[in-house]
This record gives structure tokens, C-alpha cells and sequence, in this order.
């Protein structure tokens, strides 16, 4: 299991002015397997569409956690791209945390928006991370507090996280999963810069908070969640 040298939130939005590189590419990593071996993590704009992309050296999306059953104790597999976005970009209220995008698989339990249906699929979210040593990974879905009445997005799913399920279309194509989201709905994307990271997560098995961690960190592309790269135009 890699365990992720954590920066603080505010020390990776510092990071901003410093960077350079357009993508963020990786070595190949043996240990790692196949489909979260990632290659190359990128988040660009291509005309009024903004593109989140990771390749992997094996099959994107070919691996995926065995069912258990029942939620509690359930896995979760996600493809993430952790931001320098502000959560109130994205529905929530201001500086909650780190803002990522996550397309996940989780067989055991259904979290779209207004009760659908999406196990057994490869699907969106936006989480919002905060550090946890309680949590495997050393992160963890920010939990919402019994009877807390916070900001939150439209499609928010209706569980105590800081969570939404949006329906952006989302594709696998051999070693690549991409997801397209209209660049009015994600404005402050632009300039923006992030990372790729494979992992798998874990919903608490008694329920409580952290309900949601971040128990094994297959691998993070650029080695130490930096946030190396920077959002630009396709070329």
C-alpha cells in the first residue's frame, strides 16, 4: 500500500504560481497493477468543453472490487484528479478542502443524484478531501455532521458527504478513461492545476465518520499529490 506524503490544503494552493508542465507524466511502475498504472494524467480545454484524462499502462476500467454484499464495509475503485479548485466552484461552500473529480465503481450501492441507479457502472463524482490518519491513505471524503444544513450542489446524492454525482459523459477506451464537463458548469478550471491518482476507498464498517476513506493509493502520478500540472487549450 503507498501512502501519500500529505501537503496541507493551503500548501497546495501554493504551489499554483509555480507551475509549468501541461500534463502530468508518470514511469512505469511494475508493482502497480495494470489498470491504475497511470501513464499520463491531463486536464485541458477543447473548445467549450473541459476534458479530465488519464492513461493507464494496462486496460482502463478493467479491475474492478468484488461485491460484499452490503454498503457497510463495501470498496469503492476510483480514477481521481485532485484540483486547486475552490469547492465553492463546484456547489459546495468555500474552502472545504481539496477539490477533486473521481470516476468511480462501487457494486454494492447506488449514490446518483435523486435516488438512480448506478452500481455496477463506471460513474462522476466531485469529493472534497481533507486529510484523515484515521483513513489508510491518509484521506478522507469530508463527512457532513448529523443535523449541519451546509451548501451543496443540485445533484448531491443525499448522504452525509461532501459529495455530488453529475451526469458527465464518461467513456473507457482501451487504456484511457476520460470525462467531458461543459466548461460553463467548471468556469474557474482555467489556469488551474492537479494531479492524477488510482485508488481504492473504503466505506467505514460501522458507519461512522470517516464514512468514507481513502484506504489504498495505488499510485499518484506525479509521486507526492504536488499538483503539478496545469490546466491549458488542447493543442
Amino acid at each position: 500500500m503507498i501512502r501519500i506524503p500529505i501537503c496541507s490544503t493551503m500548501a497546495l494552493l501554493a504551489l499554483v504560481g509555480q507551475l509549468h508542465a501541461h500534463s502530468v507524466k508518470s514511469e512505469v511502475d511494475e508493482a502497480v497493477e495494470a489498470a491504475f498504472d497511470i501513464i499520463e494524467t491531463r486536464i485541458s480545454i477543447r473548445d467549450d468543453t473541459a476534458v479530465f484524462s488519464t492513461r493507464v499502462r494496462g486496460e482502463a476500467g478493467s479491475q474492478k472490487p468484488s461485491k460484499t454484499g452490503k454498503f457497510e464495509g463495501s470498496d469503492v475503485y476510483a480514477y481521481v484528479w485532485p484540483t486547486s479548485l475552490d469547492s465553492s466552484e463546484v456547489g459546495f461552500e468555500a474552502k472545504q478542502g481539496i477539490v477533486a473529480l473521481a470516476v468511480t465503481f462501487h457494486p454494492d450501492f447506488d449514490d446518483a443524484a435523486n435516488g438512480g441507479v448506478n452500481r455496477d457502472v463506471w460513474h462522476p463524482h466531485w469529493v472534497v478531501l481533507a486529510e484523515d490518519k484515521a483513513c489508510g491513505g491518509g484521506l478522507k471524503v469530508i463527512d457532513i455532521p448529523e443535523g449541519a444544513m451546509p451548501k451543496l450542489p443540485s445533484t448531491w446524492p443525499g448522504v452525509p458527504l461532501l459529495i455530488d454525482s453529475p451526469d458527465y459523459p464518461t467513456s473507457f477506451m482501451g487504456d484511457a478513461v476520460d470525462v467531458e464537463i461543459p466548461l460553463h458548469l467548471i468556469a474557474g478550471i482555467a489556469g488551474a492545476s492537479y494531479d492524477g491518482v488510482t485508488a481504492g476507498l473504503k466505506v467505514d464498517g460501522n458507519l461512522h465518520a470517516p464514512l468514507l476513506c481513502v484506504g489504498d493509493v495505488f499510485k499518484v502520478a506525479s509521486g507526492n499529490l504536488s499538483l503539478p500540472g496545469m490546466v491549458v487549450p488542447l493543442d
